[in-house]
């Protein structure tokens, strides 16, 4: 029996590296990787030895015997092979192992995936220290505020994450604002090179009349509020009227419909924030709208997040049929059957979507496609509706969408704003507010075109808010591999100060770091709290209290 890979897929081709028949892909270099929603594994070519699914982070690769609705994962897998000439000897794009003039100390500034994955490749090479910086007294960055607490699987990639700060040469300091508590200059003063890692956690604007009334939010708050993140835990969101609008067709989208939707007693045993789950049990909304200004075989939102939709209990799901408009390309591509196989699954899950008979459940979750917001109505008192552009495409061939026809309104109490993350600047450093990331070369942060010596980027500040948590493996290696080649050629300077004094920099300035042993404390005391509920964790979402506990630690 084949393997199959599933919807928790990270996309950090770690499995892709130990698979022995080079049977999973799109593998990293390749020109489809970074583009891909998930990896895949050849049915024909699998020889079942298990490999993948021991390295898989996420437990996402299963035996292919899967029943509805899951059993459309092997039908993706199959079809991305289906006429496509794979290459079969790619090897892993690691730099070699290397040892530069002495030991090497490295400062990462952030906490997410990119920070550990690009701090767990430079822990492979001998003489490597590295100190990771975050202003939370808690690890993981989106991990544990982004992802949705329903994909409890996607969390697990934290087991790889704890690996590395489980290592000798790893030393937290979290609860340490960077800038605050100490500044850019003096952790460049300590270490041979500053790794800067922070993300992209705010939002982009629409640009249109309203978005700023009471009831308008962006995705980025409303996510980080149900998750428990301290900047929203006493965010005021308000759930009694009975129809929200979401702006976007992304994955975030995607979550913020389902959790508003999704059963609270489903949701109790995961690990959303408390306050979200009881404003969820007193929730009125009924109705969901996804606006999507394209059709849907440009959605952003991959299959396997739309495909979840199929399994939500008490849900009906509507597509208009009318909706189902392709562009002129992607219609020739059809009728040449030479689309892309993962169009092809979008436009065939909107399809059935769409041939439900709607069922009369008590909520339901509309997918409107070429569909533009105008403008967000309403008053001081807050949002009423949102006045809605049909769209079509072009006729000039190169497949924009343009308004057409009269405007609609939709009504709405809340109003989701979710059409992307961006990265604020970084104290100290350029940036380019177009692009919205540390100017770069490989990793390398540049200043009218120069590298500055020691200072480097990974993650989404340096690529831009694009790829889910797994993207930043290769993203870390490249980094990783660029400070390494510097060492090796002895093109960083030593420190001229040791780094002996962070802690009591730290404290002078009245902060108060949490180390290795506080995390752990904060780690049990949710996880315990969880447990009683059946639970995976009760989140502690004031940063003030984390500290406390983080305090007890021995």
């Amino acid at each position: 029996m084949a393997h199959v890979i599933t919807r928790p897929c990270c996309n950090d081709a770690s499995c892709v590296t130990v698979c022995p028949v080079n049977c999973i892909h799109p593998t990293p270099g390749t020109p489809d990787f970074a583009r891909a929603e998930m990896l895949h594994i050849d049915p024909v070519a699998c020889i079942d030895c298990g490999a993948c699914v021991d390295e898989c982070p996420v437990d996402a690769i299963v035996p292919d015997d899967l029943l509805p609705p899951d059993s459309v994962f092997p039908e993706m897998n199959a079809d991305y092979f289906e006429g496509r000439e794979v290459v079969r000897s790619w090897t892993p794009p690691r730099p070699a192992r290397a040892s530069g003039p002495g030991a090497l100390r490295v400062a990462v500034i952030g906490a997410g995936p990119a920070a550990f994955y690009t701090s767990g490749e430079l822990l492979r090479h001998s003489g490597v220290t590295v100190d990771m910086f975050d202003r939370l007294p808690t690890p993981y960055g989106l991990v544990r505020a982004g992802v949705a607490p329903d994909h409890a699987a996607t969390k697990g990639v934290e087991r790889t994450f704890s690996a590395t700060a489980s290592r000798e040469a790893f030393r937290y300091f979290l609860n340490v604002e960077v800038g605050v508590d100490v500044t850019l200059d003096e952790l460049r003063a300590r270490y041979h090179a500053v790794i800067v890692a922070t993300g992209a956690a705010a939002d982009r604007s629409l640009n249109i009349s309203g978005e700023d009334l009471p009831g308008s939010l962006a995705a980025t708050s409303f996510v980080a509020w149900y998750n428990g993140h301290p900047d929203h835990a006493d965010d005021a969101i308000d759930l009694s009227g009975e129809s929200v609008v979401i702006v976007g067709n992304g994955n975030v989208a995607l979550d913020a419909a389902r959790i508003l939707v999704t059963d609270p007693d489903e949701l109790a045993r995961t690990d959303i924030a408390d306050h979200a789950l009881r404003a969820l049990r007193e929730s009125q909304v009924r109705q969901v709208t996804i606006l999507g200004r394209r059709g849907p075989a440009h959605a952003a939102y991959t299959n396997s997040e739309f495909q979840a939709f199929a399994s939500l209990s008490g849900v009906d799901v509507v597509v208009d049929p009318a909706d189902l408009v392709l562009d002129p390309q992607t219609h020739r591509d059809e009728q040449a059957r030479t689309l892309d196989p993962t169009t092809a699954t979008k436009l065939s899950l909107a399809r059935r979507y769409a041939a439900r008979p709607p069922t009369g459940a008590a909520r339901t979750v509309a997918f409107r496609y070429l569909s533009s917001p105008a403008a967000i109505l309403g008053d001081h008192n807050g949002v009423s509706g949102v006045r809605v552009s049909r769209m079509a495409y072009s006729t000039d061939g190169t497949g924009r969408v343009v308004p057409t026809g009269p405007e609609t309104t939709e009504p709405a109490s809340m109003v989701i704003r979710s059409i992307g993350y961006r990265a604020d600047p970084f104290p100290g450093l350029p940036f380019d507010t177009g692009a919205s990331v540390i100017p770069n070369e490989g990793g390398r942060v540049t200043e009218d075109g120069s590298p500055i010596v020691g200072v480097y980027v990974a993650g989404w500040i340096k690529r831009g808010a694009r790829g889910g948590i797994g993207t930043n493996r290769q993203c870390g290696l490249q980094t990783a591999g660029a400070v390494i080649a510097d060492w090796t050629h002895d093109r960083l300077p030593p420190p001229a100060i040791d780094d002996d004094d962070i802690g009591a920099l730290i404290g002078e300035r009245h902060g108060h770091r949490v180390d290795a042993a506080g995390w752990a404390a904060i780690d049990d005391h949710e996880r315990a709290a969880g447990r009683a509920d059946g639970r995976r964790r009760h989140k502690l979402v004031s940063i003030d209290e984390m500290v406390q506990v983080a305090a007890t630690a021995i």
